[in-house]
């Protein structure tokens, strides 16, 4: 870090660093010190009372729009998810703008203040990275501001959904964005034997920790369908990886997820007939080896029988007695082989 005169006088600190938060290579730009003198402001073209949801890169610092930027220069306050970046964002373009806090711990106590502050004058509402509302505290905000009467005005760009649906090469529309699976796998399980019917290309975000069992819960629900695992897009390491559900799960397998991950899976294949004509062809698609192994890494994990048995005999479209019957002789050869141990 060095510290330099320019122009006029003004005095400014040169940084570089490593940006991981971005994934960029190195990034520089100008922070003015806090007692230096700021260049005069032009006159908000800003509308006062409103609400500017404002999308940012979601890896590469330059995928931001002119309009953006202008927002964010002229905002009475910006609303961050996460403050640091959006401190780095703004600091690339030089921006020098009142920070809050607003994310998923704190809306209940941020949101008041915020829409205090629209009353009179304007908000800009950012996310940690690329669209607010889409997957991320931001939707509540802006419920709260239609809710009021408010204004909300949207200023598009960069999102992971939309970027890794065009890159995965399956149909892009219809498509269906499912968010992040839930963290339960019964819950996730059940969710996903939901959306086994439905015809759109699938969507779904998830942490790099749970890709290897969401892959596995996904072949297991709906098959071995085309897919594309895409992480960290427009970033440095960015990778889209494509084929058949099983392939996926077996390239991970061998090698660690790391970064964000967007799973794209193929919709149902069918004639039209919806979840009735794959609820017929369900009990075929898990044989009993197939049923067993699944009722056996269960065990080994110690779901609960319960939720394991119900969710078994949801998607595999077979009597609820027949599965809790193959896990009672599963779990009495699990007993028997450790008695003999």
């Amino acid at each position: 870090m060095a510290s330099r005169v320019g122009p006029g006088g003004r005095r400014s600190v040169q940084v570089k660093r490593r940006d991981r938060s971005f994934g960029s290579a190195g990034v520089s730009f100008a922070l003015p010190e806090p007692d230096a003198p700021q260049p005069p402001v032009s006159p908000s073209t800003l509308r006062p009372g409103t609400l500017y949801v404002v999308a940012t890169p979601i890896g590469n610092l330059e995928d931001i729009s002119l309009r953006a930027l202008r927002v964010l220069r002229e905002a009475d306050v910006v609303a961050a998810e996460d403050t640091r970046h959006t401190r780095t964002l703004l600091g690339r373009h030089g921006i020098v703008r009142p920070l809050v806090s607003y994310r998923e711990q704190n809306k209940a106590s941020s949101a008041p203040a915020l829409l205090r502050r629209l009353e009179t004058g304007t908000v800009a509402l950012v996310s940690d990275a690329g669209m607010p509302a889409i997957a991320d505290p931001g939707a509540e905000l802006i419920r709260q501001v239609v809710a009021a009467g408010g204004r909300v005005e949207v200023v598009p760009g960069p999102n992971a959904a939309l970027a890794a649906l065009v890159a995965s090469g399956l149909p892009p529309a219809p498509f269906l964005f499912a968010g992040f699976p839930s963290r339960q796998r019964g819950d996730r399980r059940r969710r996903l034997a939901d959306l086994a019917a439905r015809p759109e290309t699938l969507v779904f975000y998830e942490a790099p920790h749970r890709v290897h069992e969401t892959l596995e819960d996904l072949l297991a629900a709906l098959g071995d369908r085309p897919a594309a695992a895409c992480r960290e897009l427009t970033k440095l390491h960015e990778e889209v990886r494509r084929g058949p559900l099983s392939a996926l799960l077996d390239y991970f397998n061998a090698t660690a997820p790391r970064g964000e991950f967007v799973l794209v899976v193929h919709g149902a294949e069918g004639d039209g007939a919806g979840a009735t004509h794959l609820a017929g062809s369900l009990s075929a698609a898990i044989s009993d080896e197939e049923m067993d192994a699944l009722l056996s890494a269960a065990m080994a994990r110690g779901e609960r029988m319960r939720a394991v048995v119900a969710d078994l005999a949801t998607r595999s479209g077979r009597a609820r007695r027949e599965v809790y019957a193959r896990w009672q002789t599963l779990r009495a050869a699990q007993e028997t082989r450790d008695a003999g141990e």
